[in-house]
């Protein structure tokens, strides 16, 4: 029994290398690491999605949790989900958080967003500044929040579960990404301030389920990538009033294998710059800039939920030219991001952080 437990662990151990890459497991005993971001110190705040967020040591892995959340609805997909920093955090400590909110009228829950102050081990001057109507169902709350180069808070929500509805409906909340100024104002040239019949936060449409945004570190557009249903997991570069197609334009399938549409195009209706079929059940998204990964730079990495592994997209401009699976066996990959320390980190499904060296 020993022979094989040590043949495993062996095992293990090399599916972890990827090429001159090695995992090292900086943080344990967080059980779905959503979000993450790293300090000026080097610390880390990791939202798990169970409810907690922790201010941890990847030095020592060690934690403390943070204290001032507001109350957080965890149920199925739902819990605590993203975190953000604002782009001027060290003099104005504003942190932003994604969750699974039942507050407000109606039964079940949906994805807000909040801003609140840190100091020390707790969360102070706590706002929301959006919250989507409840609805029933535990599936598709997205979400992930990004800033671009102008200060623009974006954050993406899912549809909910209900596709017939939510996407194509710009009235409704589901399904789309939204942009904010980092106080919760609506911005003036948002594409549909001025329609009375739209939910005037709303920058694009026609959205799944999306649980992967980041901005491009050179032209600072904002990327996406979404959950498509048996196929069709997509990367979108967002554009002001886009409409991005679900469900009426897809590349998957229904899960019992029955078809969702005929239609992977419509006039009016954009593109993916890459998509996946089989499905790869993509979540956290980063582009790869650090010296560190010269094999890597310039080019974007993304998680798999599905299959344990990270996928490098190779890029040339805005297309995806290539892929390449690497650092399989990491397990259920939630996210990852290149900190600012100039290392990636990759957070799994009841494996904790592990750190990407040379």
């Amino acid at each position: 029994m020993a022979v094989r437990l040590t043949l495993l662990l062996c095992l293990f151990s090399s599916m972890a290398l990827a090429g001159p890459y090695e995992m090292r497991q900086v943080i344990t005993g967080i059980t779905v690491p959503w979000g993450m971001v790293q300090l000026a110190d080097g610390q880390f705040l990791v939202t798990d999605r169970a409810g907690k967020l922790y201010r941890a040591d990847p030095a020592t892995d060690t934690k403390i949790e943070i204290t001032g959340l507001p109350e957080i609805e965890v149920t199925g997909q739902g819990g605590l989900l993203d975190i953000e920093l604002h782009p001027d955090f060290v003099a104005n400590r504003w942190v932003y958080l994604s969750y699974a909110s039942a507050a407000g009228a109606g039964s079940g829950s949906n994805t807000a967003i909040v801003r609140a102050r840190l100091e020390g081990q707790s969360l102070v001057d706590l706002t929301q500044l959006y919250k989507a109507p409840n609805t029933r169902g535990g599936r598709h709350f997205g979400s992930r929040i990004e800033f671009d180069s102008q200060g623009y808070l974006y954050f993406s929500i899912g549809d909910r579960g209900n596709e017939s509805e939510n996407p194509q409906d710009i009235s409704r909340d589901n399904g789309k990404v939204y942009r904010l100024h980092d106080d919760g104002r609506i911005p003036d040239d948002n594409p549909f301030v001025n329609n009375k019949n739209a939910r005037a936060a709303i920058y694009s449409y026609g959205h799944r389920n999306p649980q992967g945004m980041v901005r491009h570190p050179q032209t600072g557009a904002i990327w996406i990538h979404e959950h498509g249903p048996r196929g069709g997991d997509e990367i979108n570069l967002i554009a002001r009033g886009k409409n991005y197609g679900w469900p009426v334009i897809t590349y998957g399938i229904n899960y019992n294998g029955t078809k969702i549409t005929d239609l992977t195009h419509k006039e009016g209706m954009e593109q993916p710059l890459y998509f996946w079929d089989p499905s790869i059940a993509p979540s956290g998204m980063t582009f790869v800039t650090s010296e560190l990964y010269p094999e890597w730079q310039g080019h974007l990495l993304v998680g798999s939920l599905k299959f344990g592994y990270l996928v490098l997209c190779k890029l040339d401009g805005n297309k995806v030219v290539a892929t390449e699976t690497v650092l399989e066996g990491v397990g259920r990959v939630r996210n990852v991001k290149q900190m600012p320390d100039g290392y990636i980190y990759v957070a799994t499904d009841g494996n904790g952080i592990y750190q990407v060296l040379p």
